[in-house]
């Protein structure tokens, strides 16, 4: 019907004309869904910390959405949304609980192996128009050669299991887009937070209020490296609105794309933003990040093979595929709140005394050698 309209106009509006087309063009490329208006979508998790905004969203927009998970997490699960109550891991629970069920997408958060994927293909190959493919921007090459990462940038991660793992799992659906035609869709999202973290490098993951306690009683906060290393940090709902772009569009089948947030900051600047939310200016103390791994080597993956190096994304593909999106949420705005959310219910507060104890180790053996350095002049 509009490529009837723009044919009718006048040849004196040839220049409307030509700039319909073009956008005409475009919605044809890069359409945002051309399986009907309304959707039915099972997500595999879909209660934990990025996918909560996701389910969110896709119920908002009308879509039928189903949440297969153990039904643990049901507070995080949004009104409208049907559960299937079963484990993933559990092949013949999920086909009873899913029999003479099909579905146009297929978006599983919580896999992490290859053999996940293997099994995912087997249950769903044949029964949905789109698999999604939750991956991770960490198993971009690291140290990266150029420092604006895009999908092209090769996936290599000396430094972390779990980012190669991810890796496998991306190799092993496009063998099978090769071989059987299985259309999978692969997102890497980078560090992604909203209510109930707050993101940060050095921080206790099971108790994020931690770091928020730390400032406030004046302690000093670990940053690793100088803090001049870039980051971005994205907030779980616009992330949403990337991932949700993407459900329906044929053309995203066997590609790959990162969702971030087009706000670059310094880890600095970072931890000074999530102080100014708390309402102090943190006491910050620089520490190499080698010296940190000596006290935990666990935390390779996370530092070497993730936030020590510069991460910054050209999210130009993504836009490209799903016209009109954009991050709007800046981390000043989302950080505080995540921090109202926490104070809201003073029980989310939680202290992790081990990790403080730790940070109080790290920063008196670094500062005794820093003393040593100088009395050796």
């Amino acid at each position: 019907m509009l490529k009837c309209f723009v044919k009718s106009l006048p040849l004196k509006n040839n220049i409307v004309q030509i700039l319909l087309c073009f956008f005409l063009q475009l919605h044809i490329i890069y359409p945002s869904n051309e399986w009907g208006e309304f959707m039915k979508i099972l997500f595999i998790g879909g209660t934990g910390l990025i996918s909560t905004a996701s389910s969110k969203l896709v119920v908002e927009k009308g879509h039928e959405l189903y949440l297969l998970n153990r039904g643990n997490r049901s507070d995080f699960s949004p009104a409208g949304a049907n559960i299937i109550k079963a484990d993933i891991n559990d092949v013949s629970e999920v086909e009873n609980a899913t029999k003479g069920m099909n579905f146009d997408a297929v978006v599983n958060w919580i896999a992490f192996t290859p053999k996940e994927i293997e099994r995912d293909i087997k249950l769903f190959a044949g029964k949905t128009r789109q698999y999604i493919f939750i991956s991770s921007a960490s198993a971009y090459q690291k140290p990266v050669l150029n420092y604006l990462i895009d999908e092209s940038t090769p996936l290599a991660n000396p430094h972390w299991e779990y980012s190669r793992n991810k890796a496998a799992c991306e190799d092993r659906l496009m063998e099978e887009y090769r071989k059987n035609g299985f259309p999978f869709t692969t997102v890497r999202p980078s560090l992604t937070y909203g209510d109930v973290l707050i993101p940060a490098a050095v921080t206790s993951w099971n108790n994020p209020w931690s770091l928020v306690d730390r400032m406030r009683k004046g302690k000093k906060i670990i940053v690793h490296g100088d803090g001049t290393a870039l980051w971005s940090m994205t907030h779980n709902t616009d992330f949403a609105k990337g991932l949700v772009g993407l459900l329906g569009n044929s053309q995203a089948i066997a590609h790959s794309f990162h969702i971030t947030t087009d706000e670059v900051l310094s880890w600095d600047q970072i931890y000074k933003t999530i102080g100014a939310a708390a309402g102090v200016t943190p006491d910050i103390i620089h520490i190499p990040t080698d010296f940190l791994m000596l006290f935990d080597p666990s935390e390779e993956g996370n530092l070497l093979g993730d936030k020590a190096p510069s991460a910054v994304f050209d999210n130009s593909k993504i836009k490209k595929f799903v016209p009109g999106f954009v991050a709007t949420m800046s981390f000043a705005e989302g950080v505080k709140r995540t921090i109202d959310w926490f104070e809201a219910k003073p029980e989310r507060c939680v202290v992790d005394e081990a990790w403080n104890a730790q940070c109080d180790r790290i920063i008196a053996a670094y500062e005794l050698g820093v003393a040593v350095a100088k009395g050796a002049k």
